[in-house]
């Protein structure tokens, strides 16, 4: 497997869940702080590597380029490659497959928001299966929501599958699970600074008198949580918990990562890497989970793929 835009590992840790024997043939990440999770969690020290001088043909490669220049919630520049932008570095995904030559992996699974097939982000997801079908590659899609594989989060993703041997991957055939109740991924108790205080905030608690100058109301969740993002002290955000009848609190970052797919053992190693200051709330590793992929979601795809009856035998409708 290659990892490119790789974070904490999501597709190693999915594989590991599987049971499948694994190697991580490279893994790229410009974060400096998700880079050092990553090698507490799976015990590397990764140093760059170039991928060209291994003999073993790569079967998987996964990338999530940053999703930031499509996002609704972000400025929404764009990525095509002529962009410049954060959100464009899809494309240096297609320059390193072109690199590999007869190297070349047999699938490519990438992810990001489903606004990139929004009208004014078309264009490069259209050039970008244009791009991987010159060199080969069939393409199809889908948005899946985490609610469908088990965890109980609304967060709908876009995930493109690219197959080199001509399959079509038939998402109809994934395997999907009821989500748990939320309850299940809450921490016990809490400590006080996870409880609202701010004015900006309490200002747009459900039931709040003062109407809301920015982006509505926040959300109080029950059953699931809204998409985790990178930060929790903003609105919109992924959902609050009513603790009394007049106070609410955040997601811990604990509850983040369990409601990403990770395991406290995960968490806790991250977390050594990364303790933060005493009584405050730790930005490192809100951001490492909010941009992460669910684990579960990526369990679902790689089983079927490794099941060998993938292959829907039809074409995806082009989006051209």
């Amino acid at each position: 497997m290659l990892e490119l835009f790789g974070g904490v590992g999501a597709p190693r840790k999915a594989l590991i869940n599987l049971g499948v024997e694994h190697k991580s043939i490279d893994y790229v990440e410009f974060n400096e702080k998700a880079v050092r999770s990553y090698n507490a969690m799976f015990d590397n020290r990764y140093a760059p590597q170039d991928v060209r001088g291994y003999d073993l043909k790569p079967d998987i490669l996964v990338h999530g380029s940053p999703c930031q220049d499509y996002s609704i919630g972000g400025k929404q520049y764009g990525g095509n490659v002529e962009d410049g932008t954060r959100s464009s570095l899809m494309f240096e995904t297609i320059q390193i497959i072109k690199n590999l030559g007869v190297w070349q992996p047999q699938v490519v699974i990438w992810e990001n928001v489903p606004n990139v097939l929004s009208k004014r982000h078309i264009s490069a997801f259209n050039r970008y299966i244009s791009d991987l079908k010159d060199l080969g590659y069939t393409t199809s899609y889908e948005i899946l929501n985490a609610l469908d594989f088990g965890i109980p989060q609304n967060r709908r993703r876009l995930f493109a599958v690219s197959c080199l041997d001509g399959s079509v991957f038939d998402f109809s055939k994934l395997e999907t699970t009821e989500p748990l109740h939320l309850s299940n991924y809450l921490e016990s108790s809490f400590d006080d600074k996870y409880v609202l205080t701010q004015p900006s905030m309490i200002a747009k608690l459900p039931g709040s008198k003062k109407h809301p100058t920015f982006n509505g109301m926040l959300e109080e969740i029950t059953t699931h949580a809204l998409t985790i993002t990178t930060k929790q002290l903003r609105c919109p955000n992924s959902g609050v918990i009513k603790v009394s009848d007049d106070t609410y609190r955040i997601l811990t970052e604990r509850e983040c990562w369990r409601l990403m797919g990770f395991a406290d053992d995960d968490f806790d190693l991250a977390l050594k890497e990364h303790p933060g200051i005493k009584g405050k709330l730790n930005g490192t590793l809100y951001h490492q989970a909010g941009n992460s992929i669910v684990v579960q979601v990526l369990e679902s795809l790689f089983k079927l793929l490794f099941s060998g009856n993938y292959d829907s035998g039809v074409m995806q409708e082009s989006l051209f």
